[in-house]
């Protein structure tokens, strides 16, 4: 008797099953709302005919400190971490969704005694039974309402992984960017330094002219205002210094202690061969554009699970139990009952909850349509600007080398007429202020350039191999 009804109830789990993978279905299309561009309009040759970064980009630099650096950042740095503990919470919900396209299953088992004291017979007796059930119950996911929400959890968990990869992008190109930042300021401060050496050398010079009645008080009191105001600049460079290597330090989750940098500058580095690839792979390359992609995805599931709550819902309970008056009993010779039923609701009236749920996740989709839209957009913008500042940077580092070396040219100059007493103090002055100032310009537009190279790689979708 139980084995017949048994195959009944499993016939019918099966047809149950096969419906539910029947409803599963199109949730709705997820292509780009933008047609992109045929190619970038601010790629210059070299980017349109290459390809995209290369997985191993980062050496291009030119710097073992780096990689290092960004290989200890994708093991200590805590919003990483954060991420990879997202990524199991999700994988998790998907999981715990997935459980309702599978029947519920639950046995039970039991055993008694019951004595009776036969006090005018001067004895006792007693009888045991036991007893053993099995039940199990499946909802039949006619309307796909189960397929969908254990498919919107999925994607939910694939989005968490994309956005894994958007936090590590974001962490690795941080980490690369505060450390430049780092070294500039030595760079900045050491050019500081060897001002500060020549104001000092100047300031020697105005003393000597002082006591030989060759030069003014007034030139003594000016030279001496322009010392003391380069020095005013080496505590403020020193702390800006400190405050990025410690915030470098938290990027690789240490103790600002912990960390200490070998480079001394950016003297040395390079800058990596950077292709931009196509417009239309960066949909397929940007892991933010397609997680923007896969949120469409999981808006079609939800408004099919939203839709199917519209409509009644049918579920199969089967249950058995054995009984006997004892456990050999329950072996040998058991009582066996069995049940099996059919069960349906429907919501007759919820004052419109449903109906409006369906409206909301619809204007959902619309919503998240426009999002991946402005995504999009962003996305080529990014590119465009970040290839734009590539190109703008090296003219602008070209152009600022030579300002540096007129510069030089120009203090040498200055500082031999007024040895010569051939020009006035003023004029040696400014000579001073602008050496100083293209210096420290140089600095800055080096940093800008290799920053602008990191710009890039981040727009582009960071790095990529065949593999």
């Amino acid at each position: 008797m139980i084995v017949r009804h048994s195959r009944l109830f499993l016939s019918l789990l099966l047809s149950g099953t096969l419906l539910s993978g029947c409803a599963q279905g199109d949730y709705g299309s997820t292509a780009s709302p933008i047609a992109p561009p045929t190619t970038w309009t601010q790629a210059d040759g070299t980017n349109a005919a290459s390809p995209w970064p290369a997985a191993d980009w980062w050496g291009g630099f030119g710097s073992a400190e780096l990689v290092s650096l960004l290989a200890d950042a994708r093991t200590a740095n805590p919003d990483l971490a954060a991420a990879a503990a997202r990524l199991l919470q999700a994988d998790a919900r998907a999981r715990a969704a997935g459980a309702d396209l599978l029947p519920t299953v639950n046995a039970s088992a039991g055993i008694s005694r019951q004595e009776t004291d036969l006090s005018g017979a001067g004895g006792r007796s007693g009888r045991s039974s036991a007893n053993a059930g099995l039940s199990a119950s499946y909802e039949l996911d006619f309307w796909g309402a189960n397929r969908a929400t254990a498919d919107s959890a999925a994607i939910s968990a694939a989005i968490s992984r994309l956005d894994q990869e958007t936090v590590a992008l974001t962490v690795t190109s941080t980490v690369a960017n505060t450390y430049f930042q780092v070294l500039s300021l030595r760079d900045r401060i050491r050019s500081a330094e060897e001002n500060l050496t020549l104001a000092e050398r100047v300031m020697a010079v105005v003393d000597a002219r002082f006591r030989n009645g060759a030069a003014t008080a007034l030139e003594v009191a000016q030279q001496r205002t322009a010392l003391t105001s380069q020095r005013a600049t080496l505590p403020a460079l020193r702390q800006q210094e400190l405050a990025a290597s410690n915030a470098l330090a938290v990027l690789l989750g240490r103790a600002p202690a912990d960390l200490s940098l070998s480079a001394k500058g950016l003297g040395g580095l390079g800058l990596p061969a950077t292709g931009a690839g196509t417009p239309a792979d960066l949909l397929e390359r940007r892991p933010d554009l397609k997680a923007a992609s896969k949120q469409l995805e999981a808006a079609g599931a939800d408004i099919v699970a939203a839709r199917a709550a519209l409509y009644p819902s049918a579920t199969l309970n089967l249950s058995g139990n054995l009984t006997g008056g004892g456990v050999s009993s329950l072996v040998n010779a058991p009582t066996a009952v069995a049940n099996m039923g059919l069960s349906l609701a429907q919501s007759l009236f919820d004052g419109g909850r449903r109906s409006a749920q369906v409206e909301v996740t619809q204007a959902r989709r619309v919503e998240l349509m426009e999002t991946y839209r402005k995504a999009i957009l962003t996305g080529f913008s990014d590119v465009e600007t970040a290839l734009a500042a590539a190109r703008n940077a090296e003219k602008q580092r070209v152009l600022q080398e030579e300002a540096v070396r007129l510069a030089r040219e120009l203090f040498r100059l200055a500082e031999t007429r007024y040895r010569e007493g051939a020009t006035d103090l003023l004029t040696l002055l400014d000579a001073q202020r602008s050496l100083l100032s293209a210096q420290d310009q140089l600095t800055q537009v080096r940093l800008s350039e290799l920053q602008a190279a990191i710009a890039l790689y981040r727009a582009l979708g960071g790095g990529w191999s065949a593999a």
